[in-house]
């Protein structure tokens, strides 16, 4: 399965990024064959909906789940219609989060944020 983590640089020594929609790259990591490839986040400077268009680029890459901080409602809205997980991270560290995911235990995200609106 591949699963996807917004990451602060493009290294697995990178720390996982705070921010979903905001974050400079993703990590696309396939458990099965250990590949991984870091995207660009072409939605990092958007003036708005950074996150819905951060996670139709995800949602692109066919991953199965997601490992993040923070999920806002719409990127969220648009997982769950696609049949992909979202998961809290447990760890700052790329490969612990990985690892964790891999151990099955990383729990499900269940509460997701509004997002940042400009109004």
């Amino acid at each position: 399965m591949k699963i996807a983590l917004p990451v602060e640089d493009k290294s697995m020594e990178a720390n996982v990024c705070m921010s979903f929609g905001r974050a400079p790259y993703f990590l696309i990591y396939d458990t099965d064959s250990k590949e991984e490839v870091f995207i660009d986040n072409s939605a990092v400077a958007s003036q708005g909906g950074a996150g819905i268009k951060a996670a139709q680029g995800v949602v692109d890459s066919n991953v199965g789940a997601i490992v993040t901080h923070r999920c806002g409602e719409n990127a969220a809205e648009l997982f769950k219609a696609a049949n992909i997980k979202i998961y809290k991270i447990a760890y700052d560290s790329i490969q612990k989060n990985i690892e964790a995911f891999m151990t099955g235990s990383l729990s499900l995200m269940d509460e997701f944020s509004a997002g940042l609106h400009s109004h």
